[in-house]
């Protein structure tokens, strides 16, 4: 994904948006779900977090 978005920047200024778009937005995607996942298995475990 990484190589996706730095080859996209390239035209990103001649209308073609969307070959860095998608990438990026995959990339969000993808750490929001591990930063949650994270959270919630850091809950189970110490339970004496979620007061």
């Amino acid at each position: 994904l990484g190589s996706l978005i730095s080859n996209g920047f390239d035209y990103i200024l001649s209308g073609a948006y969307w070959i860095t778009f998608f990438p990026g937005v995959m990339l969000l995607a993808t750490v929001a779900a591990i930063n949650v996942l994270g959270d919630q298995l850091r809950a189970l475990v110490n339970p004496r977090l979620s007061r």
